[in-house]
């Protein structure tokens, strides 16, 4: 199949459950860093502006964790075929990609120690495209493994330039 054939459509796979986890323990340490240093500010001194500004924080930071990382889930997908990766992610701008395996130029896996606690990883995949690489965040491990093993194998014996 052709760069030319390859349309724009929703991938089929859905990324780990776990990921709602890793997503709400992320926001939770976002918000921390925020809500902390407003907190020592109230101890020295309690002004009407600051309690308002960390009720506020407090507020926007807990709607946000609950309502952010179940949204993600339900828009976050990922295929790959023989011909392309198709990934949709984001949850307030999401992006549809597609990375034809004809200009794939690498295939790599990351996890970093929340990924590692719930045994997620993600896969980058790295083309020819000023757009940059695509990402396919909160998956299982062993299925990352698997995908980047896919990928790599499918790649190799692929024709093309990959620029």
């Amino acid at each position: 199949m052709s760069t030319d054939q390859l349309r724009l459509r929703a991938p089929r796979h859905r990324v780990s459950r776990k990921s709602i986890t890793l997503w709400t323990l992320h926001a939770v340490l976002g918000w921390t860093v925020l809500l902390v240093p407003q907190i020592v500010a109230l101890v020295f001194s309690r002004t009407p502006w600051q309690v308002t500004a960390a009720v506020a924080t407090l507020v926007v930071g807990v709607a946000h964790t609950l309502v952010m990382p179940r949204w993600r889930y339900r828009v976050h997908r990922w295929e790959a075929t023989p011909d392309a990766v198709y990934t949709l992610a984001g949850w307030l701008n999401q992006e549809w990609r597609i990375a034809p395996v004809s200009r794939i130029q690498t295939v790599d896996t990351k996890r970093g120690p929340l990924q590692q606690l719930l045994g997620l990883s993600t896969v980058t995949v790295t083309t020819a495209s000023a757009a940059g690489p695509v990402h396919i965040e909160g998956l299982d491990h062993d299925d990352a493994v698997r995908l980047a093993d896919e990928l790599t194998t499918t790649t190799q014996a692929t024709p093309g330039d990959a620029t």
